[in-house]
């Protein structure tokens, strides 16, 4: 009997199985991800799967590097069909790696095919999905995946046009200020037209970001997010950020730390005012590469987890807001080394919580591992599940990714007698979709 793939998948109890099936078929809140709303709202054609697969991954890219596939078919001119071809050559050197599982679901469940990738069935599979797309859009496959909300990753002074409700599916913004805290002039200039406000100090500005976020609000917004390598390392007073940002265009660097910390806390606050729940990404270093980053730009493979930040400097953010003026706040830390102690500290701040294994640890044991640190630390009861965090339209197999190593990690306590299949199933649903759900009502 062929296993490979097959729809016990990553369950092995029947406990596992049972819970599975509780959950398999909800719908999706898709809380974080960097889709580009512009394609759901023209209902955009997807005519080949080299391009859909290929066109934006830095994940497949980074893969297709470590294997020592030429640039030419990563980011350079090659067709889409010599990219497929050569990422096809190189997954069976992916054991283990969570692209394995994700190529082999997608191929499964959007276009019916269920074959190993691999040099030998690249051109077939690659004909046979091709023929799928004929009849797929954007928003067909999404309506496929059962995918009942999306957040988009939005700066402030985007326009969010297309961020609007298409049949079942609602579309809605992220409010995303990492540009802002670049201190750049024609930034500041850009935010206060927008914003319909004259940019000429400290209080002007929070003016146009306070306009800003109600007009993001207006359009459906729920979520703010802060990508960073590390927390801020001081934090400026009212008065001391009123002038530096005096003269923002010739802050040093320790400077642009103290005024950045100072915003952080201001627009968290605004963001509890506002029932905006905020995520915030760090231990990261981006562009380590910097002769590719030259070549591919940002976002092409080529970030690494860090060391940073510390417990404490994680605490000295926190410590900034009363648990009052918090917003509900969601932690990923793409440095799992230290998970236990920033999953202990959700219990001394109210509204803090630990979010999904995150980017390079969305892998199998990295997930284990998330479960089971925010379940022994933590409260994994009203974790938030999962997210795309992703670019590409067919990434929403990683929901079932998830859903299977979730119900396999509680199906085995409730095998081993130590947890009851009836909380069981309760909690498992509420991970997988009520918890998100009542968070983006």
């Amino acid at each position: 009997m062929n296993k490979f793939f097959d729809d016990n998948l990553l369950l092995y109890s029947n406990e596992a199985k049972a819970l599975y099936s509780s959950v398999k078929s909800l719908p999706i809140v898709d809380y974080h991800c960097h889709l580009d709303q512009t394609k759901i709202a023209s209902n955009a054609k997807i005519l080949n799967i080299g391009e859909l697969w290929l066109a934006g991954d830095h994940y497949k890219w980074r893969a297709m590097r470590l294997n020592g596939v030429d640039e030419y078919f990563i980011t350079g001119k090659a067709s889409y069909k010599e990219k497929f071809i050569k990422y096809a050559e190189i997954v069976p050197n992916l054991i283990g790696n969570a692209l394995y599982y994700w190529t082999h679901l997608e191929l499964k469940q959007i276009f019916g095919i269920d074959m190993p990738l691999n040099k030998d069935t690249a051109e077939e599979v690659y004909n046979l999905a091709n023929e799928k797309l004929k009849s797929v859009t954007v928003q067909s496959l999404l309506n496929d995946f059962n995918v009942e909300f999306i957040a988009t990753t939005d700066d402030p002074i985007d326009s969010l046009l297309d961020h609007k409700t298409y049949g079942n599916l609602t579309v809605s913004p992220t409010f995303r200020p990492d540009k802002l805290f670049n201190f750049e002039k024609s930034y500041i200039e850009k935010l206060g037209e927008v914003a319909n406000v004259k940019i000429d100090g400290l209080d002007s500005l929070l003016v146009a970001l306070g306009n800003r976020l109600d007009y993001f609000v207006s359009k459906g917004c729920r979520m703010a997010d802060h990508g960073m390598n590390t927390f801020p390392t001081a934090y400026a007073t009212k008065e001391v950020a009123t002038e530096l940002f005096g003269r923002y265009e010739s802050l040093l660097d320790c400077e642009k730390e103290s005024l950045k910390g100072y915003l952080l806390v201001w627009l968290n606050k605004e963001y509890a005012k506002r029932n905006i729940t905020v995520q915030l990404h760090f231990a990261v270093i981006r562009n380590v590469n910097l002769d590719m980053f030259k070549v591919c730009g940002v976002d092409s493979g080529f970030d690494v987890i860090s060391e940073l930040p510390t417990v404490e400097n994680v605490l000295t953010f926190l410590q900034q807001i009363s648990d009052s003026e918090r917003p509900n706040t969601i932690l990923y830390t793409l440095n799992d080394g230290n998970l236990s102690s920033i999953a202990c500290l959700t219990g001394a701040f109210r509204k803090v919580k630990m979010g999904a294994a995150w980017w390079l640890n969305d892998t199998v044991e990295g997930i284990r591992r998330n479960l089971k640190i925010i379940s022994e630390y933590s409260s994994l009861g009203n974790n938030l599940g999962m997210l795309t965090d992703s670019r590409s339209f067919s990434s929403y197999c990683r929901f079932d990714f998830f859903r299977r190593l979730l119900c396999d990690y509680v199906g085995n306590l409730v095998e081993k007698g130590e947890y009851d299949i009836g909380s069981a199933t309760t909690l498992v649903q509420n991970i997988c979709y009520y918890n998100a759900k009542n968070m983006v009502k």
